[in-house]
């Protein structure tokens, strides 16, 4: 794989701030992930600096991404049997673009927002390079069953969130990490344990990988909305009901996977909100 700092496009981005933005506007899903993940690896080998206080400002369309998939409203996504080869593949496919969707709003939070600690854009930099590598699994999975990551239509509901949070990094926090992806907590035991009865134990090992590193993930933005509340004297619990209801973020319905929003950082008093009063 390519160190990005080798990368023809990248020669001269020793800024890794600066770096994520670049590969959050490369539209290839695999250039995407394989230089996520270089990008990484040369943070960790101090190859890359941080400026945290700059101001970057997108030169291209962020995110940037491939012709395909064709972008749907989600109630136009059809549902398809997992007792076929084509059913499995279209389940595979949606997670496969999940994750490439993850990759984006994991490099959007760490070039968009100025002035956070250092550990910050350390953390979503971990977060970027683990989802590039959940795409890269699912999609070499996809292959094996016949099919390609574009080959069925997908929606843009995570993205639509994040743009609407842009200028917000609290409710950036609150919306995507704890909201978004802390669905997939409740989701992923359920899709795993369909996808097992099919037969297709090589893609339930990956969706195990995914709920360990997606546990992480929304700790990461447990973390950093609960220190921004603190920053901000805002009450955690009622400033994020006030944030759902501003942005129109999705009404949350269980079941709900407590043991794994416990171990996400969720406190016993969000967790009995989020049972009593679903927002």
């Amino acid at each position: 794989m390519n160190n990005p700092i080798s990368h023809p496009l990248v020669a001269d981005i020793l800024e890794l701030r600066l770096l994520a933005l670049h590969w959050a506007g490369v539209s290839d899903p695999a250039c995407k992930a394989g230089g996520v993940i270089a990008m990484a690896d040369a943070w960790r080998t101090q190859t890359l600096r941080l400026d945290t206080l700059a101001v970057l400002l997108a030169q291209q369309a962020i995110p940037g991404r491939p012709a395909v998939p064709e972008l749907i409203s989600p109630k136009f996504v059809k549902h398809r049997s997992m007792r076929t080869v084509e059913g499995r593949a279209a389940m595979i496919h949606a997670l496969t673009h999940i994750e490439f969707n993850a990759i984006n709003l994991a490099l959007d939070a760490v070039w968009r927002f100025a002035g956070m600690p250092a550990a910050y854009y350390a953390d979503w930099l971990q977060v970027a390079a683990e989802e590039a590598l959940h795409f890269s699994l699912l999609s070499a999975h996809l292959q094996t069953l016949g099919y390609q990551y574009g080959d069925f239509p997908a929606h843009n509901s995570m993205w639509e969130m994040a743009d609407k949070t842009r200028d917000d990094i609290l409710a950036r926090m609150a919306l995507v990490p704890r909201t978004l992806e802390a669905r997939g907590l409740d989701a992923t035991p359920l899709t795993r344990a369909k996808l097992a009865q099919a037969g297709d134990q090589a893609a339930a090992e990956i969706l195990d990988i995914i709920l360990r590193d997606e546990i992480g993930h929304v700790a990461i933005g447990n973390r950093w909305y609960n220190m921004l509340c603190h920053l901000r004297g805002l009450d955690p619990i009622l400033t994020y009901a006030e944030l759902s209801l501003q942005y129109k973020a999705p009404v949350l319905r269980g079941p709900f996977n407590m043991e794994a929003r416990r171990a996400a950082g969720f406190s016993e008093l969000e967790l009995s909100t989020l049972l009593h009063d679903p927002l």
